[in-house]
């Protein structure tokens, strides 16, 4: 009998708030290298996942805002053939989960196995990450909602637990009930006991069978927002489904459209799914949980503590970057663009960025969270995004601004271009610093050498392209009485954005 087909399902969505200043709302901590990894998060998540046997090519839900670097991060590890669903708006996991199933069903057919993962999450031995993988798809296909039960190492208040119950053989158990966030009393308690584990938000069930159990829980119910309980499964509060989620998903898969690499689903449709994640909406309501064992070296990266994991010296100090450290323990240092030195210190994070520096106490690592919030409040762009923006065809920096001019730098992807656009109120100045640049300009096309220039009017309709196999990078100076990114009408563009 042919083995069934595995789908991995990642989540990239989320701003990872806690990993400022490196991690934004623009550009969020699955899209980062983290350490001295030579992938970021996503791309290890995809290679984790293509070493699963019986694995397909993998579909990845994201965000509309994200889209061009999720497929800018996929090419770059060669990721063929890989599918990438666009959520209209964030309704959590249960939706996400629901899409994956139909979208695999249709695919691969009824009895296509689905591993729903999230982007942002390490793993150290990937071996031991595919052992449990293996086990958990034998028991799903047998027709069981797997969760993967992670292998605590510390007393952690941070994370929801499982507690396993009679095994099932093949070295997986029944999964008796979730345990929400305890205190460190019972966390202490959790991590002497084999029968507790760290929920990691991984699962893996049949199609079919998922789609099934979801739309009989909701016939009635629908997930409780408001967090789990210790409890059996299917205890708690529930409330009353005004539309079902799958039936919800179901429309909006269909409704789809292919956007350039994308699948753009359906707004109407999807809004209409109730906002909740599948522990609160299935998992802890089915009869048909089961839990498999994964000690893996898994971390969700979810704080700047992650970075205690990784090679230490042996006042247990972690460097990265250009970093001189004296008479100091148990500090974590991340340095991205200049030199950062402590003297006397301990018990710190450092995290030194290109338009911020971030220096917190380790035990409140946790609450970088309430910087975010205040950043945003007061309006100031640091919350958000990173000097460097990227586009599709690759990215800017503001790198000098004054009265009525702005100086960026500007790389451009081989092969790609920008759209033809034109601006009421600047005029630009290019000047070439290495590559070709192909310059459409009202009706002349030419091509720029290095330290070469050349004068974009006001008003005039332009285009820059980089028709090389290698970056394009040049220095644009903007002059004009108004310098704003909305001031760009755009005439034709590849990327279909207006």
């Amino acid at each position: 009998m042919k083995n069934p087909t595995i789908v991995p399902v990642i989540l990239a969505g989320g701003s990872g708030t806690r990993l400022w200043p490196l991690s934004r709302e623009a550009w969020p901590k699955q899209f980062l290298k983290i350490g001295s990894n030579e992938h970021t998060l996503l791309q290890s998540t995809v290679l984790r996942a293509r070493a699963i046997e019986n694995a397909a090519p993998p579909v990845v839900i994201c965000g509309d805002v994200h889209r061009f670097i999720v497929a800018e991060q996929l090419r770059e590890i060669c990721a063929s053939g890989a599918t990438i669903i666009l959520e209209p708006h964030g309704r959590n996991t249960a939706p996400a989960a629901a899409v994956a199933a139909l979208f695999s069903q249709q695919k691969y057919g009824e009895d296509a196995l689905v591993f729903l993962m999230s982007a942002d999450h390490a793993v150290a031995d990937v071996p031991a990450f595919c052992e449990a993988s293996r086990i958990a798809a034998q028991v799903a296909a047998g027709g069981y909602l797997m969760v993967f039960g992670i292998k605590p190492t510390r007393a952690e208040t941070g994370y929801g637990y499982l507690k396993r119950g009679k095994p099932l053989g093949n070295g997986a158990f029944e999964l008796e009930r979730f345990v929400e966030k305890p205190d460190r009393e019972r966390a202490e308690a959790f991590v002497q006991s084999d029968d507790y584990a760290w929920n990691g938000g991984l699962f893996l069930f049949r199609a079919d069978l998922f789609l099934n159990e979801f739309s009989r829980i909701e016939g009635t119910t629908c997930g409780n927002k408001g967090g789990g309980s210790e409890g059996a499964a299917g205890s708690g509060p529930q409330r009353v489904a005004s539309v079902g989620t799958v039936a919800a998903c179901r429309q909006a898969l269909a409704r789809a459209v292919q956007d350039l690499d994308f699948v753009r689903l359906d707004v109407e449709s999807f809004v209409l799914a109730p906002e909740d994640s599948i522990d609160y909406a299935v998992m802890e309501k089915t009869g048909r949980a089961a839990l498999v064992p994964m000690d893996a070296g898994w971390d969700d990266v979810g704080s700047w503590t992650y970075l205690a994991k990784l090679p230490l010296d042996a006042a247990g100090n972690y460097q990265s970057g250009d970093v001189m450290l004296e008479d100091s323990s148990n500090v974590l240092v991340h340095a991205q663009h200049r030199l950062v030195a402590a003297l006397g210190v301990d018990d710190l994070v450092i995290v030194e960025t290109q338009d911020a520096v971030l220096v917190a106490h380790r035990g409140k690592v946790q609450q970088v969270r309430s910087i975010v919030a205040r950043l945003r409040a007061e309006g100031r762009d640091e919350g958000e995004r990173h000097p460097v923006v990227h586009r599709p065809w690759g990215s800017y920096e503001t790198i000098a601004t004054g009265p009525r001019f702005q100086v960026k730098r500007i790389v451009v992807n081989p092969e790609s271009k920008l759209s033809l656009q034109m601006h009421h109120h600047r005029a630009e100045h290019w000047i070439v610093v290495c590559g070709t640049a192909k310059v459409t300009c009202e009706q002349r096309e030419f091509l720029l050498s290095e330290n070469e220039s050349t004068y974009i009017p006001l008003g005039a309709a332009h285009r820059l392209e980089n028709p090389g196999k290698l970056p394009l990078e040049l220095i644009e100076v903007q002059s004009g009485s108004y310098l704003g990114e909305d001031d760009i009408v755009r005439i034709q563009d590849v990327y279909g954005r207006v």
